[in-house]
């Protein structure tokens, strides 16, 4: 198993002011004590899924650039060092295939059994490119699938494989069913209060590397008609809900309430970096 860092960047006993190794750099990411993940069970899993949920942002900004400035897009690159460099330490977020390609390495280091799988998201009724979304997969007590990278409304909690409805704090409900189409076996699906299901992707469990995704993702940051390569889009969740940035509209939604608010100009990356905790500097350059 290769370590989120390499050897040399582990942090020595006898001299603790070098770097934290990076699963307590990851871990201090998401605001949880490393005493906190140990044992890998049910309960430690969830906390890791909400922290990330609530902290780590899904973001664009790598595909779109900056609305209000010359900085283009650097692209998405799905190397694991890239990915620990831009959510760990660059504090940024990303979109399925980053944020659930670095955190199947997090759970895979503090001792889960975890499978990337492959996902479809459905969209208004209608599938879209095939395996366009990353998903996780972890055995425990039974099979429960984990994920920090859809956009709003995330998925806060594993969901069981075998069908059990579990409510999030922000009164959305999810399970997970079997799937009527031949060419996947589950489907993710959720509702507000007491509104029909909506499907919000489709998977199976087969096992898949990182670069199995590869094909998908440079079609997604670089296709016209890709999601992704319009206006940027960031959202996280909240405790009682979530909310969104678009390229003009802050949207904030709670169980009770929806409010929307035009932010634009410098008024955009302050509300950027306040809601979001998004400091959208210039990338390092790599040696």
């Amino acid at each position: 198993m290769t370590p989120l860092l390499s050897p040399e960047q582990s942090p020595d006993a006898n001299n603790p002011s070098r770097p934290q190794t990076g699963v307590s750099a990851y871990l201090d990411r998401l605001g949880l004590d490393p005493a906190t993940v140990d044992p890998p069970d049910l309960p430690t899993l969830r906390r890791l899924q909400h922290a990330h949920v609530t902290t780590v942002p899904f973001e664009t900004l790598a595909i779109t650039g900056d609305p209000y400035g010359t900085r283009t897009g650097e692209g998405v690159d799905l190397s694991l060092p890239h990915l620990y460099e831009k959510i760990v330490e660059r504090r940024r977020g990303g979109y399925c295939f980053e944020l659930n390609g670095l955190f199947y390495r997090l759970l895979d280091e503090v001792g889960y059994e975890a499978d990337r799988v492959a996902a479809r998201v459905v969209s208004d009724g209608a599938l879209r490119t095939p395996a366009n979304h990353h998903a996780i997969v972890v055995e425990l007590d039974q099979r429960y699938l984990v994920d920090v990278g859809t956009g709003p409304p995330m998925i806060r909690r594993p969901l069981p494989l075998r069908g059990a409805t579990r409510t999030d704090e922000a009164g959305i409900a999810w399970h997970v069913t079997e799937s009527d189409r031949s060419d996947a076996t589950y489907q993710a699906e959720y509702r507000r209060h007491d509104n029909a299901w909506t499907p919000r992707y489709v998977f199976d469990d087969v096992p898949r590397p990182l670069h199995y995704f590869a094909a998908a993702n440079d079609y997604l940051q670089s296709a016209p008609e890709s999601p992704f390569t319009g206006e940027p889009y960031i959202g996280l969740s909240t405790e009682e809900g979530y909310r969104t940035l678009s390229a003009d509209t802050l949207t904030e939604i709670s169980q009770t309430d929806e409010r929307k608010r035009t932010v634009t100009g410098d008024a955009w990356h302050a509300t950027l970096k306040r809601e979001f905790g998004l400091h959208y500097e210039q990338p390092r350059q790599r040696k």
